[in-house]
């Protein structure tokens, strides 16, 4: 079942990049953190969407992680984790279940000292297992643990979420 078409995704991440703007102004930088594949799209749109309305430098990278087994490769980082000192981090994926992918995520920003760190997704469900808070969040669901969430987002220009 289709939750969001193409021109509502779009109407979402315009909605979360001036929302991202507004509780960032003033801020010195903003690193944008994708995590994996989708994550890093969907960061990558973000900030596309932030370039010509934001009055500070934007930058994107991708952190990588197994999310069904994070312990068992390292976590890596685009960028060297001292960039993240001082900085505002805002993390980015395109779902948040239990919270335990982005959990580890910020395992490699422990190392450091951030400004802040925030988390933005297009889709977050309601069943958290791990001290998370999805600070920006497109859309909403409480579903249940056997339906699945796909969300198809590709930087060419096609965009929409489905349950299934």
């Amino acid at each position: 079942m289709e939750l969001l078409n193409h021109r509502q995704v779009i109407q979402k991440i315009k909605r979360l990049a001036i929302e991202i703007l507004e509780n960032n102004d003033g801020e010195q930088e903003l690193i944008f953190a994708g995590i994996n594949n989708n994550g890093y799209v969907f960061a990558e749109i973000l900030v596309q969407e932030l370039r010509p309305l934001a009055k500070m430098p934007l930058k994107l990278t991708r952190i990588r992680l197994n999310p069904a087994q994070p312990l068992h490769s390292p976590i890596q980082l685009e960028l060297p984790v001292a960039e993240f000192e001082g900085k505002t981090i805002i993390i980015v994926d395109d779902v948040a279940n239990t919270g335990r992918t982005i959990f580890y995520a910020c395992k490699p920003l422990m190392e450091v000292l951030p400004r802040k760190v925030e988390v933005v997704v297009l889709v977050d469900r309601k069943h958290k297992s791990f001290p998370i808070k999805v600070d920006y969040v497109g859309l909403s669901l409480a579903t249940t643990l056997q339906e699945d969430i796909d969300v198809q987002i590709k930087i060419t220009g096609s965009y929409a979420v489905f349950l299934k």
